[in-house]
């Protein structure tokens, strides 16, 4: 069961706003809710607007007022359910000041995140096919490349690594092109619990042996 598709049957009246707006919110929130299952339990190719409309029990009309068409719906799906992954790994992270223990609980939780079958399918097995690259790039970097960015970022300069904010810049495109692919290799894994292990063992001897040869004198990135 996944985390990042919630089934929700309704929204709750909003105070200002008239029933007219609380359809139509009711409306697309139930578009993606039945989109965001379908999507994540059989693929976007495999998944038609006539099931997506049936299970929302709205016209197809409805469906085109909130949305172009079936890959803008995905891309909205795709939206909440990257947003939700990257509060999760917020929340994990929330409260901790030592950076090195917050890298170690956003790696868990980045682990945990991968192994959802929703984020699974709809964010990194079906997502750069039915957005692009271009587009899907976009997407990471607005939400969760600012997370390890800021992971990163807080790492060197705790234990003066670097003062240089490229330096920073490119040590978290590296690090973040790292869990990319992590993450991929644990979503596709015919066991995914023992490769979150194995990546979550790995990422974090590399951040031990940062934190190791951080305590050196005169050492820094770009020496």
């Amino acid at each position: 069961m996944s985390k990042l598709v919630p089934k929700v049957p309704g929204l709750p009246p909003v105070p200002g706003v008239n029933r007219r707006q609380q359809f139509s919110a009711s409306t697309r929130k139930a578009l993606l809710d039945v989109a965001g299952a379908l999507f994540a339990e059989q693929g976007y190719a495999n998944t038609s607007l006539d099931a997506i409309v049936a299970g929302a029990e709205v016209t197809k009309g409805a469906l085109y007022h909130h949305f172009s068409g079936k890959q803008a719906l995905f891309e909205a799906v795709f939206t909440t359910v990257e947003a939700a992954g990257t509060k999760l790994i917020k929340d994990a992270m929330k409260g901790t000041k030592d950076p090195w223990a917050k890298s170690a609980a956003g790696l868990t939780a980045f682990l945990d995140v991968v192994r959802d079958p929703a984020y699974r399918r709809i964010v990194i097995q079906e997502g750069p096919a039915v957005l692009g690259y271009e587009r899907y790039r976009e997407h990471e970097e607005r939400s969760s490349y600012a997370v390890v960015e800021d992971l990163v970022a807080g790492v060197v300069s705790s234990v003066g690594l670097t003062d240089d904010p490229e330096m920073v810049t490119t040590f978290a495109q590296i690090f973040f092109g790292g869990l990319q692919s992590a993450g991929e290799s644990v979503a596709t894994a015919a066991d995914p619990e023992a490769a979150a292990a194995r990546v979550e063992a790995v990422v974090g001897l590399i951040l031990a042996a940062m934190q190791s040869l951080a305590g050196q004198d005169g050492l820094s990135l770009g020496d």
